[in-house]
C-alpha cells in the first residue's frame, strides 16, 4: 500500500547541538535502511523548509504508523498521511 508523508521537523533551538546532530545522524541511518528495504519508496527535501514530502510503500496504515512513531525525530515533527492508489491513466505498470 502506498501513501504520501508530509513531514515538517520542528527542533527545539534550546536543544544542545551535540544531541541534534546525533539524533538527525541516527535518523539518516533508518531512514536509509527503510530504502534499501523498499519501504521507503521515495525522499525528497522541500526546498527552502525543514520537510520533506516522502512515498512509503508498506502492507498497511498499521504498519506506517510504525515506521513512522520510530523516527527518532518524530517528537519534533508534524506528519500528514495521505493513502494512494494508481490511477486509472496512469503508464506506469509497476505502480502499485
Amino acid at each position: 500500500m502506498l501513501f504520501h508523508v508530509r513531514m515538517d521537523v520542528n527542533i527545539p533551538s534550546e536543544m544542545p547541538e551535540e544531541k541534534a546532530s546525533k539524533i538527525k545522524q541516527v535518523e539518516k541511518e533508518y531512514a536509509q535502511k527503510l530504502q534499501e528495504q523498499g519501504k521507503w519508496r521515495h525522499l525528497w527535501r522541500i526546498a527552502g523548509q525543514y520537510a520533506n514530502i516522502s512515498i512509503f510503500d508498506v502492507s498497511d496504515v498499521d504498519e506506517l504508523h510504525q515506521i513512522l512513531s520510530n523516527l527518532p525525530l518524530f517528537p519534533y515533527m508534524q506528519i500528514e498521511v495521505m493513502p494512494m492508489c494508481r490511477h486509472p491513466s496512469s503508464v506506469r505498470e509497476g505502480d502499485k
